[in-house]
Formats: C-alpha cells, sequence, structure tokens
C-alpha cells in the first residue's frame, strides 16, 4: 500500500557518475539531486527553484483548482511560463496539472543552468529527471522490491538529450495513482509532459491485460517518444527505448 509519507530516496544511494559533481539541494518540499560537469551555484539553484515555486503557489492562490484538479484545466493568458507549461503537459495527458509539477521545476532549473554554461546537466526530482549529457549515460528502473528487473536500464544517447524521463507507480511512493504498474517510464523532450503522461499511463494500468491500452494511449500523446510499463513479471515498451 502506498503512503502520504515521506519516503527516503535511497535510490541515490546508487548513482554513480564519477565524472560529474553531485548536490542535493532541498527548498520547502523541493528536494532535488543534481549532477553537473562543473561545481554548482548553490545559490542560484536555491533562487531560482524558489522563483518558480512562489509563480505556482501565487497561481494557486488566485485559483485552487490548480493544486487540486485531477482533469486538465484552463489557466489565465497572462500566468506565468510555468504555470502555463504545466497546464499545456496535463491537457495533452488529461490529467491535473500538478501531474506535471515535479519534471517542470526539473526541466525549467536545468535549462537555466544549460544557459549558465554547464554542459552535462542531470536533475533528479523525485524519480522525474531532466537530463543533458555529452555521452551515454545508463537510467535504472526500480520497480520495488521485485527482483527480476533490477538489472534493466535504459540507454540515453547525448544526441537525444536535453531529456525528461519521467516515472509513476501505483504500488512505489506517496504521488497519487489510480493503478496498479510497479513502474511507468515516459521519455520526451518536455519533462512537464513526460511527468503528465507517466502519471496519466500508471492511472491505466489496473492488471496485465491493461498494458497495450496503456502504451497506446502513451503513443497517442504528441511529444511523448517512449514508454515503459512494468506490472509484476510483464513489460511492454514502444518508441525510442533502448535498454542496457
Amino acid at each position: 500500500m502506498k503512503t502520504n509519507k515521506y519516503q527516503k530516496r535511497f535510490y541515490r544511494d546508487w548513482i554513480k557518475a564519477k565524472d560529474l559533481h553531485l548536490t542535493r539541494i532541498t527548498v520547502k518540499e523541493t528536494d532535488l539531486q543534481i549532477l553537473t560537469d562543473k561545481p554548482i551555484d548553490k545559490v542560484f539553484c536555491q533562487e531560482r527553484i524558489s522563483l518558480y515555486r512562489s509563480q505556482i503557489e501565487d497561481y494557486i492562490s488566485r485559483d485552487r483548482r490548480f493544486l487540486t484538479a485531477l482533469k486538465p484545466i484552463e489557466v489565465e493568458l497572462n500566468a506565468r511560463p510555468i504555470v502555463k507549461k504545466m497546464a499545456e503537459a496535463a491537457k495533452k495527458a488529461n490529467v491535473g496539472p500538478m501531474a506535471a509539477v515535479a519534471g517542470a521545476v526539473a526541466q525549467f532549473l536545468g535549462r537555466d543552468l544549460l544557459r549558465k554554461g554547464y554542459k552535462d546537466v542531470i536533475i533528479e526530482n523525485g524519480g522525474d529527471i531532466f537530463l543533458a549529457s555529452r555521452k551515454i549515460r545508463a537510467v535504472g528502473i526500480y520497480t520495488g522490491k521485485s527482483r527480476l528487473w533490477q538489472k534493466l536500464y535504459l540507454k540515453i544517447n547525448p544526441q537525444d538529450t536535453p531529456i525528461g524521463i519521467c516515472a509513476s507507480s501505483g504500488t512505489i511512493g506517496h504521488s497519487l495513482s489510480f493503478g496498479c504498474a510497479d513502474s511507468v517510464i515516459i521519455l520526451s523532450k518536455d519533462a512537464s509532459l513526460a511527468d503528465a503522461a507517466a502519471t496519466a499511463c500508471a492511472n491505466l494500468v489496473k492488471s496485465r491485460e491493461d498494458l497495450q491500452k496503456a502504451a497506446g494511449f502513451a503513443k497517442s500523446i504528441k511529444g511523448v517518444s517512449g514508454v515503459i510499463i512494468i506490472i509484476k513479471n510483464a513489460i511492454v515498451s514502444w518508441g525510442k527505448v533502448e535498454f542496457v
């Protein structure tokens, strides 16, 4: 059974990227692990995270639906870019805008760092990743207690980055899900969309019989480049997905 309590992000101990500088930054509930090719400017990152959080919080204060809606909502024309991006991703995936928040924050901060001159940037936000890299990276897939998929990794080629790699689960973590998939991973150039689509696909998986339907739904979302869905000992994948 899933829990609403904070769960230690133990998977961070498995990170093996000796060529990168690793930093953890926490601003209120936002808890990021950041890997970069040169030492991070922590003050800059904290300021940008705080800015994006405040923009989202300010919008929620004007329209509570942005926080609670489980379906797409329209936002004001003068809403901040991160608010618009979340609403746009939610509309494509047919979920509420907060389903895109982790991917959006990772993506907006990641692009800030790239503009600041960093060449390799990997930002992990609760299992949702923004990744830009000059070399091949392997990204692990966590499916809980099952040992069957422990050695399954995604291969991410540098020419395919920047990319969003976002995960959702009906059995792991504290995020709301109406399904029971052990892991749904979505790949997209838009990390906000990857986040929202992962939530939407995970909601569809109640049993193994739903795998193809959920994969077909992911395929139908413009901007999604790949999907992997795992439930118990069954797996389905589609798109630009390469395993190691």
